[in-house]
């Protein structure tokens, strides 16, 4: 049975690396499964070499990413705080803004729902499918995925972060990589199998809403066994407005919510500048975009993964182990990303060969796109690492200022100007370009924050006074890992 003691050994005991290959290695993974199954709907589509159904689905692509930016506003918020009072001792606030976090999303996620059925047709010409074959394929697959499993998305990702928060990774990523295997098992049997031909895309969207269906139904089951022992449960009563729980969540939840929602922009600018080149030019794009998730991804579960040791070590006042594991997890991250970015120039042609016909023009344009975007993945990886940082120590500001200039600041309008400059290829020089700059600007921010206010106290809502729950039985440091 996990335990108070089992966090203890984790957060505090257990030798730096360990804790973060732990808490960072199931993120990582889970992360990995997540952009596979989304690129599972392109690859399976790419089949039918219909550059208009490829298109549809692609652009459908930020309409997922704003969902992931509700749950990140109330995931990441909520993780924060949560292993903030963890580290402070304080298990009862903790349980208060995990409870006002699923909630929260909830609530918000049905909003954007009702929102999106609403405006359906606006939605999809604003995303770049305003051409008229690429429209209807790209209605129907948002109809079925984003609409309809909108809520289960959403909260597959929150509960990913909350549960992620108490230290339980493996358990987190787990629920991502049900769903992620489950769309790849459903994704040819729905689009080649049950619907009629030139239904792909929707039978791609209704694997994915089915996946997200069963990755929430085992969130909801573990939660169910083990409710005695975690920190999060799903009683309503505790979602109660009180102690400014609600704006510590929301403050530290919204740079995370604005990079996300910047990145939706940013691709949508992106796609509808690129639709003025034809169907061929977006379907590249739109597949290198999604390969070159692959090495975002894997930098994102690290920042996801250490972010709750780095936010419990801050509160409990063990400044040096995270100063240790803030070095460790941007050295790790650089690393994989070099490797990334390596593997995409030398084998640009096969990646983009997976999903387009090798010789075509879409094919040309992936390979082109590819080789330009994966260069600014080194430089991405230390701005997400300290972006991580500060939203796990509860500086908003900071953390809103790097967000905001890695998707929105720089890259959009160098996106217009590169295009000027030099039509197609210059738009997308814009994105290398942005990750360039803000982590030369991330990097200053950090040193000079640590030189000026690293042994800070930790930023915590006010105690509300009411006590703990004792303690559960005692596990070893082996459970502690498991």
């Amino acid at each position: 049975m996990r335990s108070r003691e089992c966090e203890k050994y984790l957060f505090e005991e257990s030798p730096v690396m360990k804790a973060i290959l732990n808490l960072a290695l199931p993120s990582v993974m889970g992360q990995i499964i997540l952009v596979i199954y989304n690129m599972a709907d392109t690859f399976f589509v790419g089949l039918t070499g219909n550059d208009e159904m490829i298109t549809a689905v692609t652009v459908c692509m930020p309409a997922f990413m704003f969902l992931s930016a509700i749950s990140n506003l109330f995931g990441v918020g909520g993780a924060s705080l949560i292993s903030r009072m963890m580290g402070a001792g304080r298990r009862d606030g903790a349980k208060h803004a995990a409870e006002f976090s699923v909630w929260g999303c909830t609530l918000v996620t049905i909003l954007y729902e009702l929102g999106a059925y609403l405006f359906l047709d606006g939605f999809v010409n604003l995303l770049g499918g305003s051409a008229s074959g690429v429209h209807n394929f790209a209605r129907g697959y948002m109809k079925m995925a984003v609409i309809s499993g909108g809520l289960c998305t959403a909260l597959n990702n929150l509960f990913a972060h909350l549960i992620r928060a108490e230290g339980r990774s493996m358990q987190a990523s787990l629920g991502i990589m049900i769903g992620g295997v489950t769309n790849i098992a459903l994704d040819p049997l729905f689009m080649f199998a049950i619907l009629p031909a030139g239904n792909e895309p929707l039978g791609a969207a209704l694997a994915t809403m089915l996946s997200n269906c069963i990755s929430l139904l085992y969130f909801f089951v573990y939660l169910a066994v083990r409710h005695k022992e975690m920190v999060l449960s799903l009683r309503p009563e505790r979602a109660m407005f009180r102690n400014r729980i609600p704006l510590h969540v929301i403050s530290v939840g919204i740079p995370a919510c604005l990079m996300t929602l910047c990145e939706n922009i940013s691709y949508a600018v992106l796609d509808n500048l690129m639709s003025a080149y034809g169907t061929a030019a977006q379907a590249g794009i739109g597949v290198a975009k999604k390969v070159n998730m692959l090495a975002h991804c894997i930098v994102r579960g690290m920042a996801q993964g250490v972010l709750p040791l780095i936010g419990y070590t801050f509160a409990a006042g063990m400044k040096k182990r995270m100063k240790k594991v803030v070095y460790l997890s941007a050295t790790i991250s650089t690393l994989i990303s070099v490797f990334c970015m390596v593997a995409s120039l030398l084998f640009a042609k096969e990646l983009i060969g997976i999903f387009l016909p090798v010789g075509s023009d879409s094919h040309g344009y992936g390979m082109i796109f590819l080789r330009i975007m994966c260069v600014g993945a080194p430089f991405s990886a230390l701005a997400y690492t300290v972006i991580s940082f500060f939203q796990a120590t509860g500086h908003m500001m900071k953390s809103l200022v790097l967000a905001l200039l890695r998707k929105g600041i720089l890259d959009i309008p160098m996106m217009f100007v590169f295009n000027m400059l030099h039509p197609i290829y210059g738009v997308v020089v814009a994105t290398p370009a942005a990750d360039i700059i803000c982590c030369l600007c991330a990097a200053v921010l950090f040193l000079l924050f640590m030189r000026k206010h690293g042994n800070d106290t930790p930023i915590l809502p006010p105690d509300d006074g009411m006590e703990n729950e004792p303690d559960s039985v005692p596990c070893t440091a082996a459970e502690s890992l498991l």
